[in-house]
C-alpha cells in the first residue's frame, strides 16, 4: 500500500535535513517541501502561531515506522506532527516509480 505522510518542521533547514535522511536511507522515493506555511495551534493552553515547513512524502506503508523513527530522531519539536494517510488510486507508472526508488 502506498502512502502519503505529511510532517511540519521548524524552519526550511530542517525540512531539508530530515528530507535528505529520508531519501539516503531510501524510506521514501520523494520528499517535497512546501515553505511558508502558517500553523495555528493550542500548546500547553495557549494559542499558538509558526511559521512553519511542510514535509510531504511518497512512500510504503510497510517503511512508515523506521521512517518515523528518523523523523522524530532529527527532529526539534518535543511532539512532531507525523500524519500518514493511504493513497487509494494515482498515476499507474507515479506509484510504479515510488515502489522501485523505495525496493530498489
Amino acid at each position: 500500500m502506498y502512502i502519503t505522510v505529511f510532517v511540519t518542521t521548524s524552519n526550511p533547514v530542517e525540512a531539508e535535513n530530515i528530507s535528505k535522511k529520508i531519501i539516503e536511507n531510501k524510506l521514501a522515493a520523494c520528499v517535497s517541501i512546501v515553505r511558508d506555511i502558517t500553523s495555528i495551534y493550542t500548546w500547553k493552553n495557549k494559542i499558538e502561531r509558526s511559521s512553519e515547513c511542510l514535509l510531504i512524502i511518497k512512500t510504503l506503508e510497510e517503511k512508515y515506522s523506521e521512517l518515523e523513527k528518523t523523523i522524530i530522531e532529527n527532529h526539534s519539536y518535543e511532539i512532531p506532527e507525523i500524519i500518514s494517510v493511504k493513497i487509494n488510486t494515482g498515476y499507474e507508472r507515479y506509484l510504479n516509480w515510488i515502489f522501485e526508488s523505495v525496493k530498489g
